[in-house]
């Protein structure tokens, strides 16, 4: 196949059956498994302490990420006009925010 430094100068594009490369690795690939498959076998194993890691992952993952009647309650107030922002205490979390990135 042509490089693309041959298809800038106007060289003619050759192309390659790529289903018989695929097939010669394929080939290549299932001799090499079934060599291996004679060898013995690598095993993992997790931790006590990894399972329980991987556990808390699944369990974190499986629930949503913020408070889904808290979120309901704010679009309420908000809807009848009852939401109100303290604006000292928004300032405030917004310095304390910056202060936590540290100039990122």
């Amino acid at each position: 196949m042509a490089g693309i430094d041959n298809i800038r100068t106007g060289q003619a594009l050759t192309t390659s059956n790529r289903n018989s490369v695929r097939n010669e690795y394929s080939t290549a690939t299932t001799e090499a498994s079934s060599k291996k498959s004679s060898v013995a076998q690598d095993a993992v194993s997790l931790s006590p302490q990894g399972k329980a890691v991987g556990e808390m992952h699944n369990q974190m993952a499986s629930q949503p990420s913020f408070d889904k009647a808290k979120v309901e309650a704010i679009k309420e107030a908000i809807a009848n006009g009852s939401y109100s922002v303290n604006p000292e205490k928004l300032a405030d979390n917004i310095m304390k925010f910056e202060k936590e990135l540290g100039g990122f």
